[in-house]
């Protein structure tokens, strides 16, 4: 018998909804376990807060003693970050008698030194500690003993970490290639101003693997990769670096150009098991280069991964160098990528744990 389940979005991100692609893919992967996914959406910022939640009690009386997962990210519930909207549509679940769960794709609160920042992380935290006392079953993207705001972690919480949200062949391809020019790939750049600090990151590496090297080829795509495109190739010139600079792709065409790196460079901040473009790496066989945080754990840390310090960028240049140099070493990583997506971070293996979850509570 087909076990339906809802997924509860808030508002869609734009230009691509990473949460979405993660619900369809876990969907898609839950019908081997005769789990039926439905995505739904409160869509606040269309029709007002009144009207979306009026919408969620009537659908929600449809839902008794059915498994809805909200999925939350501040942004998602609040134009601002300010997510206090998200504990009514618990409640609401909750009083028309529906199994209420909440998978933290935000796992903390945002960071920032101005007042306004201090009161959203204030109202963040409360709102998160509040959700995990409403929720019968919390999701965690990241291990929770290791998140600032946790003290101990309810009985109710489990971790379970994010897919690629990439159409990932049975056999991921290998990261080797024939092409004697090596390759750094990197997926994504954030935008703002930490967008900035990460194009002056990658450009000093890849000046420095030049240097060392000789010519080298740097393939940088996804979001706001073009809005970097003057940037990078001013900061290049006259170097031996052949660049390649696209904004968002296909999915199938994210997997085509990083199975012909041979590294990903993830400095989109510390990388972690919620970090889906650096999982992204890992999926198609790679090694990646990224920085260590506080959430950095297994089973991130099982995969091809050389972790760094972001305060050490000497280091950092001169990892990429010997991965790109050493081929033993690069294979070798490459080897553990493979191993640890298989094991980990594919969606099998993810519906497999939230078809365990929802059978047995």
């Amino acid at each position: 018998m087909t076990i339906p389940c809802i997924a509860l979005l808030g508002r869609k991100d734009e230009p691509t909804d990473a949460v979405e692609e993660y619900c369809r893919y876990l969907a898609s992967a839950l019908q081997a376990h005769d789990i039926q996914l439905e995505i739904r959406r409160v869509s606040w910022d269309i029709h007002g807060w009144p009207v979306a939640l009026q919408a969620l009690r009537f659908q929600a009386t449809q839902w008794r003693d059915t498994w809805v997962l909200v999925q939350y990210t501040a942004l998602a519930w609040s134009a601002r970050g300010f997510p206090q909207k998200v504990l009514r549509a618990l409640k609401i679940l909750k009083s028309a008698g529906a199994r209420a769960g909440i998978v933290f794709h935000d796992v903390e609160p945002y960071p920032g030194t101005r007042l306004i920042d201090s009161v959203r992380r204030f109202d963040q935290v409360c709102t998160m500690r509040r959700s995990l006392a409403l929720a019968d079953l919390t999701v965690f993207t990241v291990p929770p003993e290791r998140l600032s705001w946790l003290t101990a972690a309810p009985p109710n919480a489990v971790f379970v970490p994010v897919g690629p949200n990439l159409p990932i062949p049975p056999v991921p391809p290998a990261s080797s290639q024939q092409d004697p020019v090596p390759t750094i790939g990197v997926f994504s750049i954030t935008g703002g101003e930490s967008g900035a600090r990460e194009t002056q990151i990658i450009l000093a590496a890849a000046r420095y693997a030049a240097q060392k090297l000789g010519k080298v080829r740097l393939s940088i795509f996804g979001r706001h990769a073009e809005l970097r495109e003057t940037e990078l190739r001013e900061g290049l010139r006259d170097l031996p670096v052949e660049l390649s600079v696209e904004g968002v792709v296909e999915p199938s065409q994210v997997v085509q150009k990083l199975s012909v790196c041979d590294v990903l460079l993830f400095v989109r901040g510390p990388i972690s098991s919620r970090r889906s473009s650096a999982i992204a790496g890992i999926a198609c066989g790679l090694p990646v280069i990224a920085y260590a945080g506080s959430a950095t754990a297994a089973p991130i840390t099982d995969a091809g991964v050389v972790l760094v310090s972001p305060d050490q960028s000497d280091d950092l240049n001169a990892v990429l160098v010997r991965v790109l140099s050493d081929a033993t070493y690069r294979m070798d990583l490459a080897a553990r990528s493979r191993v640890a997506y298989k094991t980990h971070f594919a969606w099998p293996a993810i519906a497999a744990r939230f078809s365990a979850l929802l059978n047995t509570r």
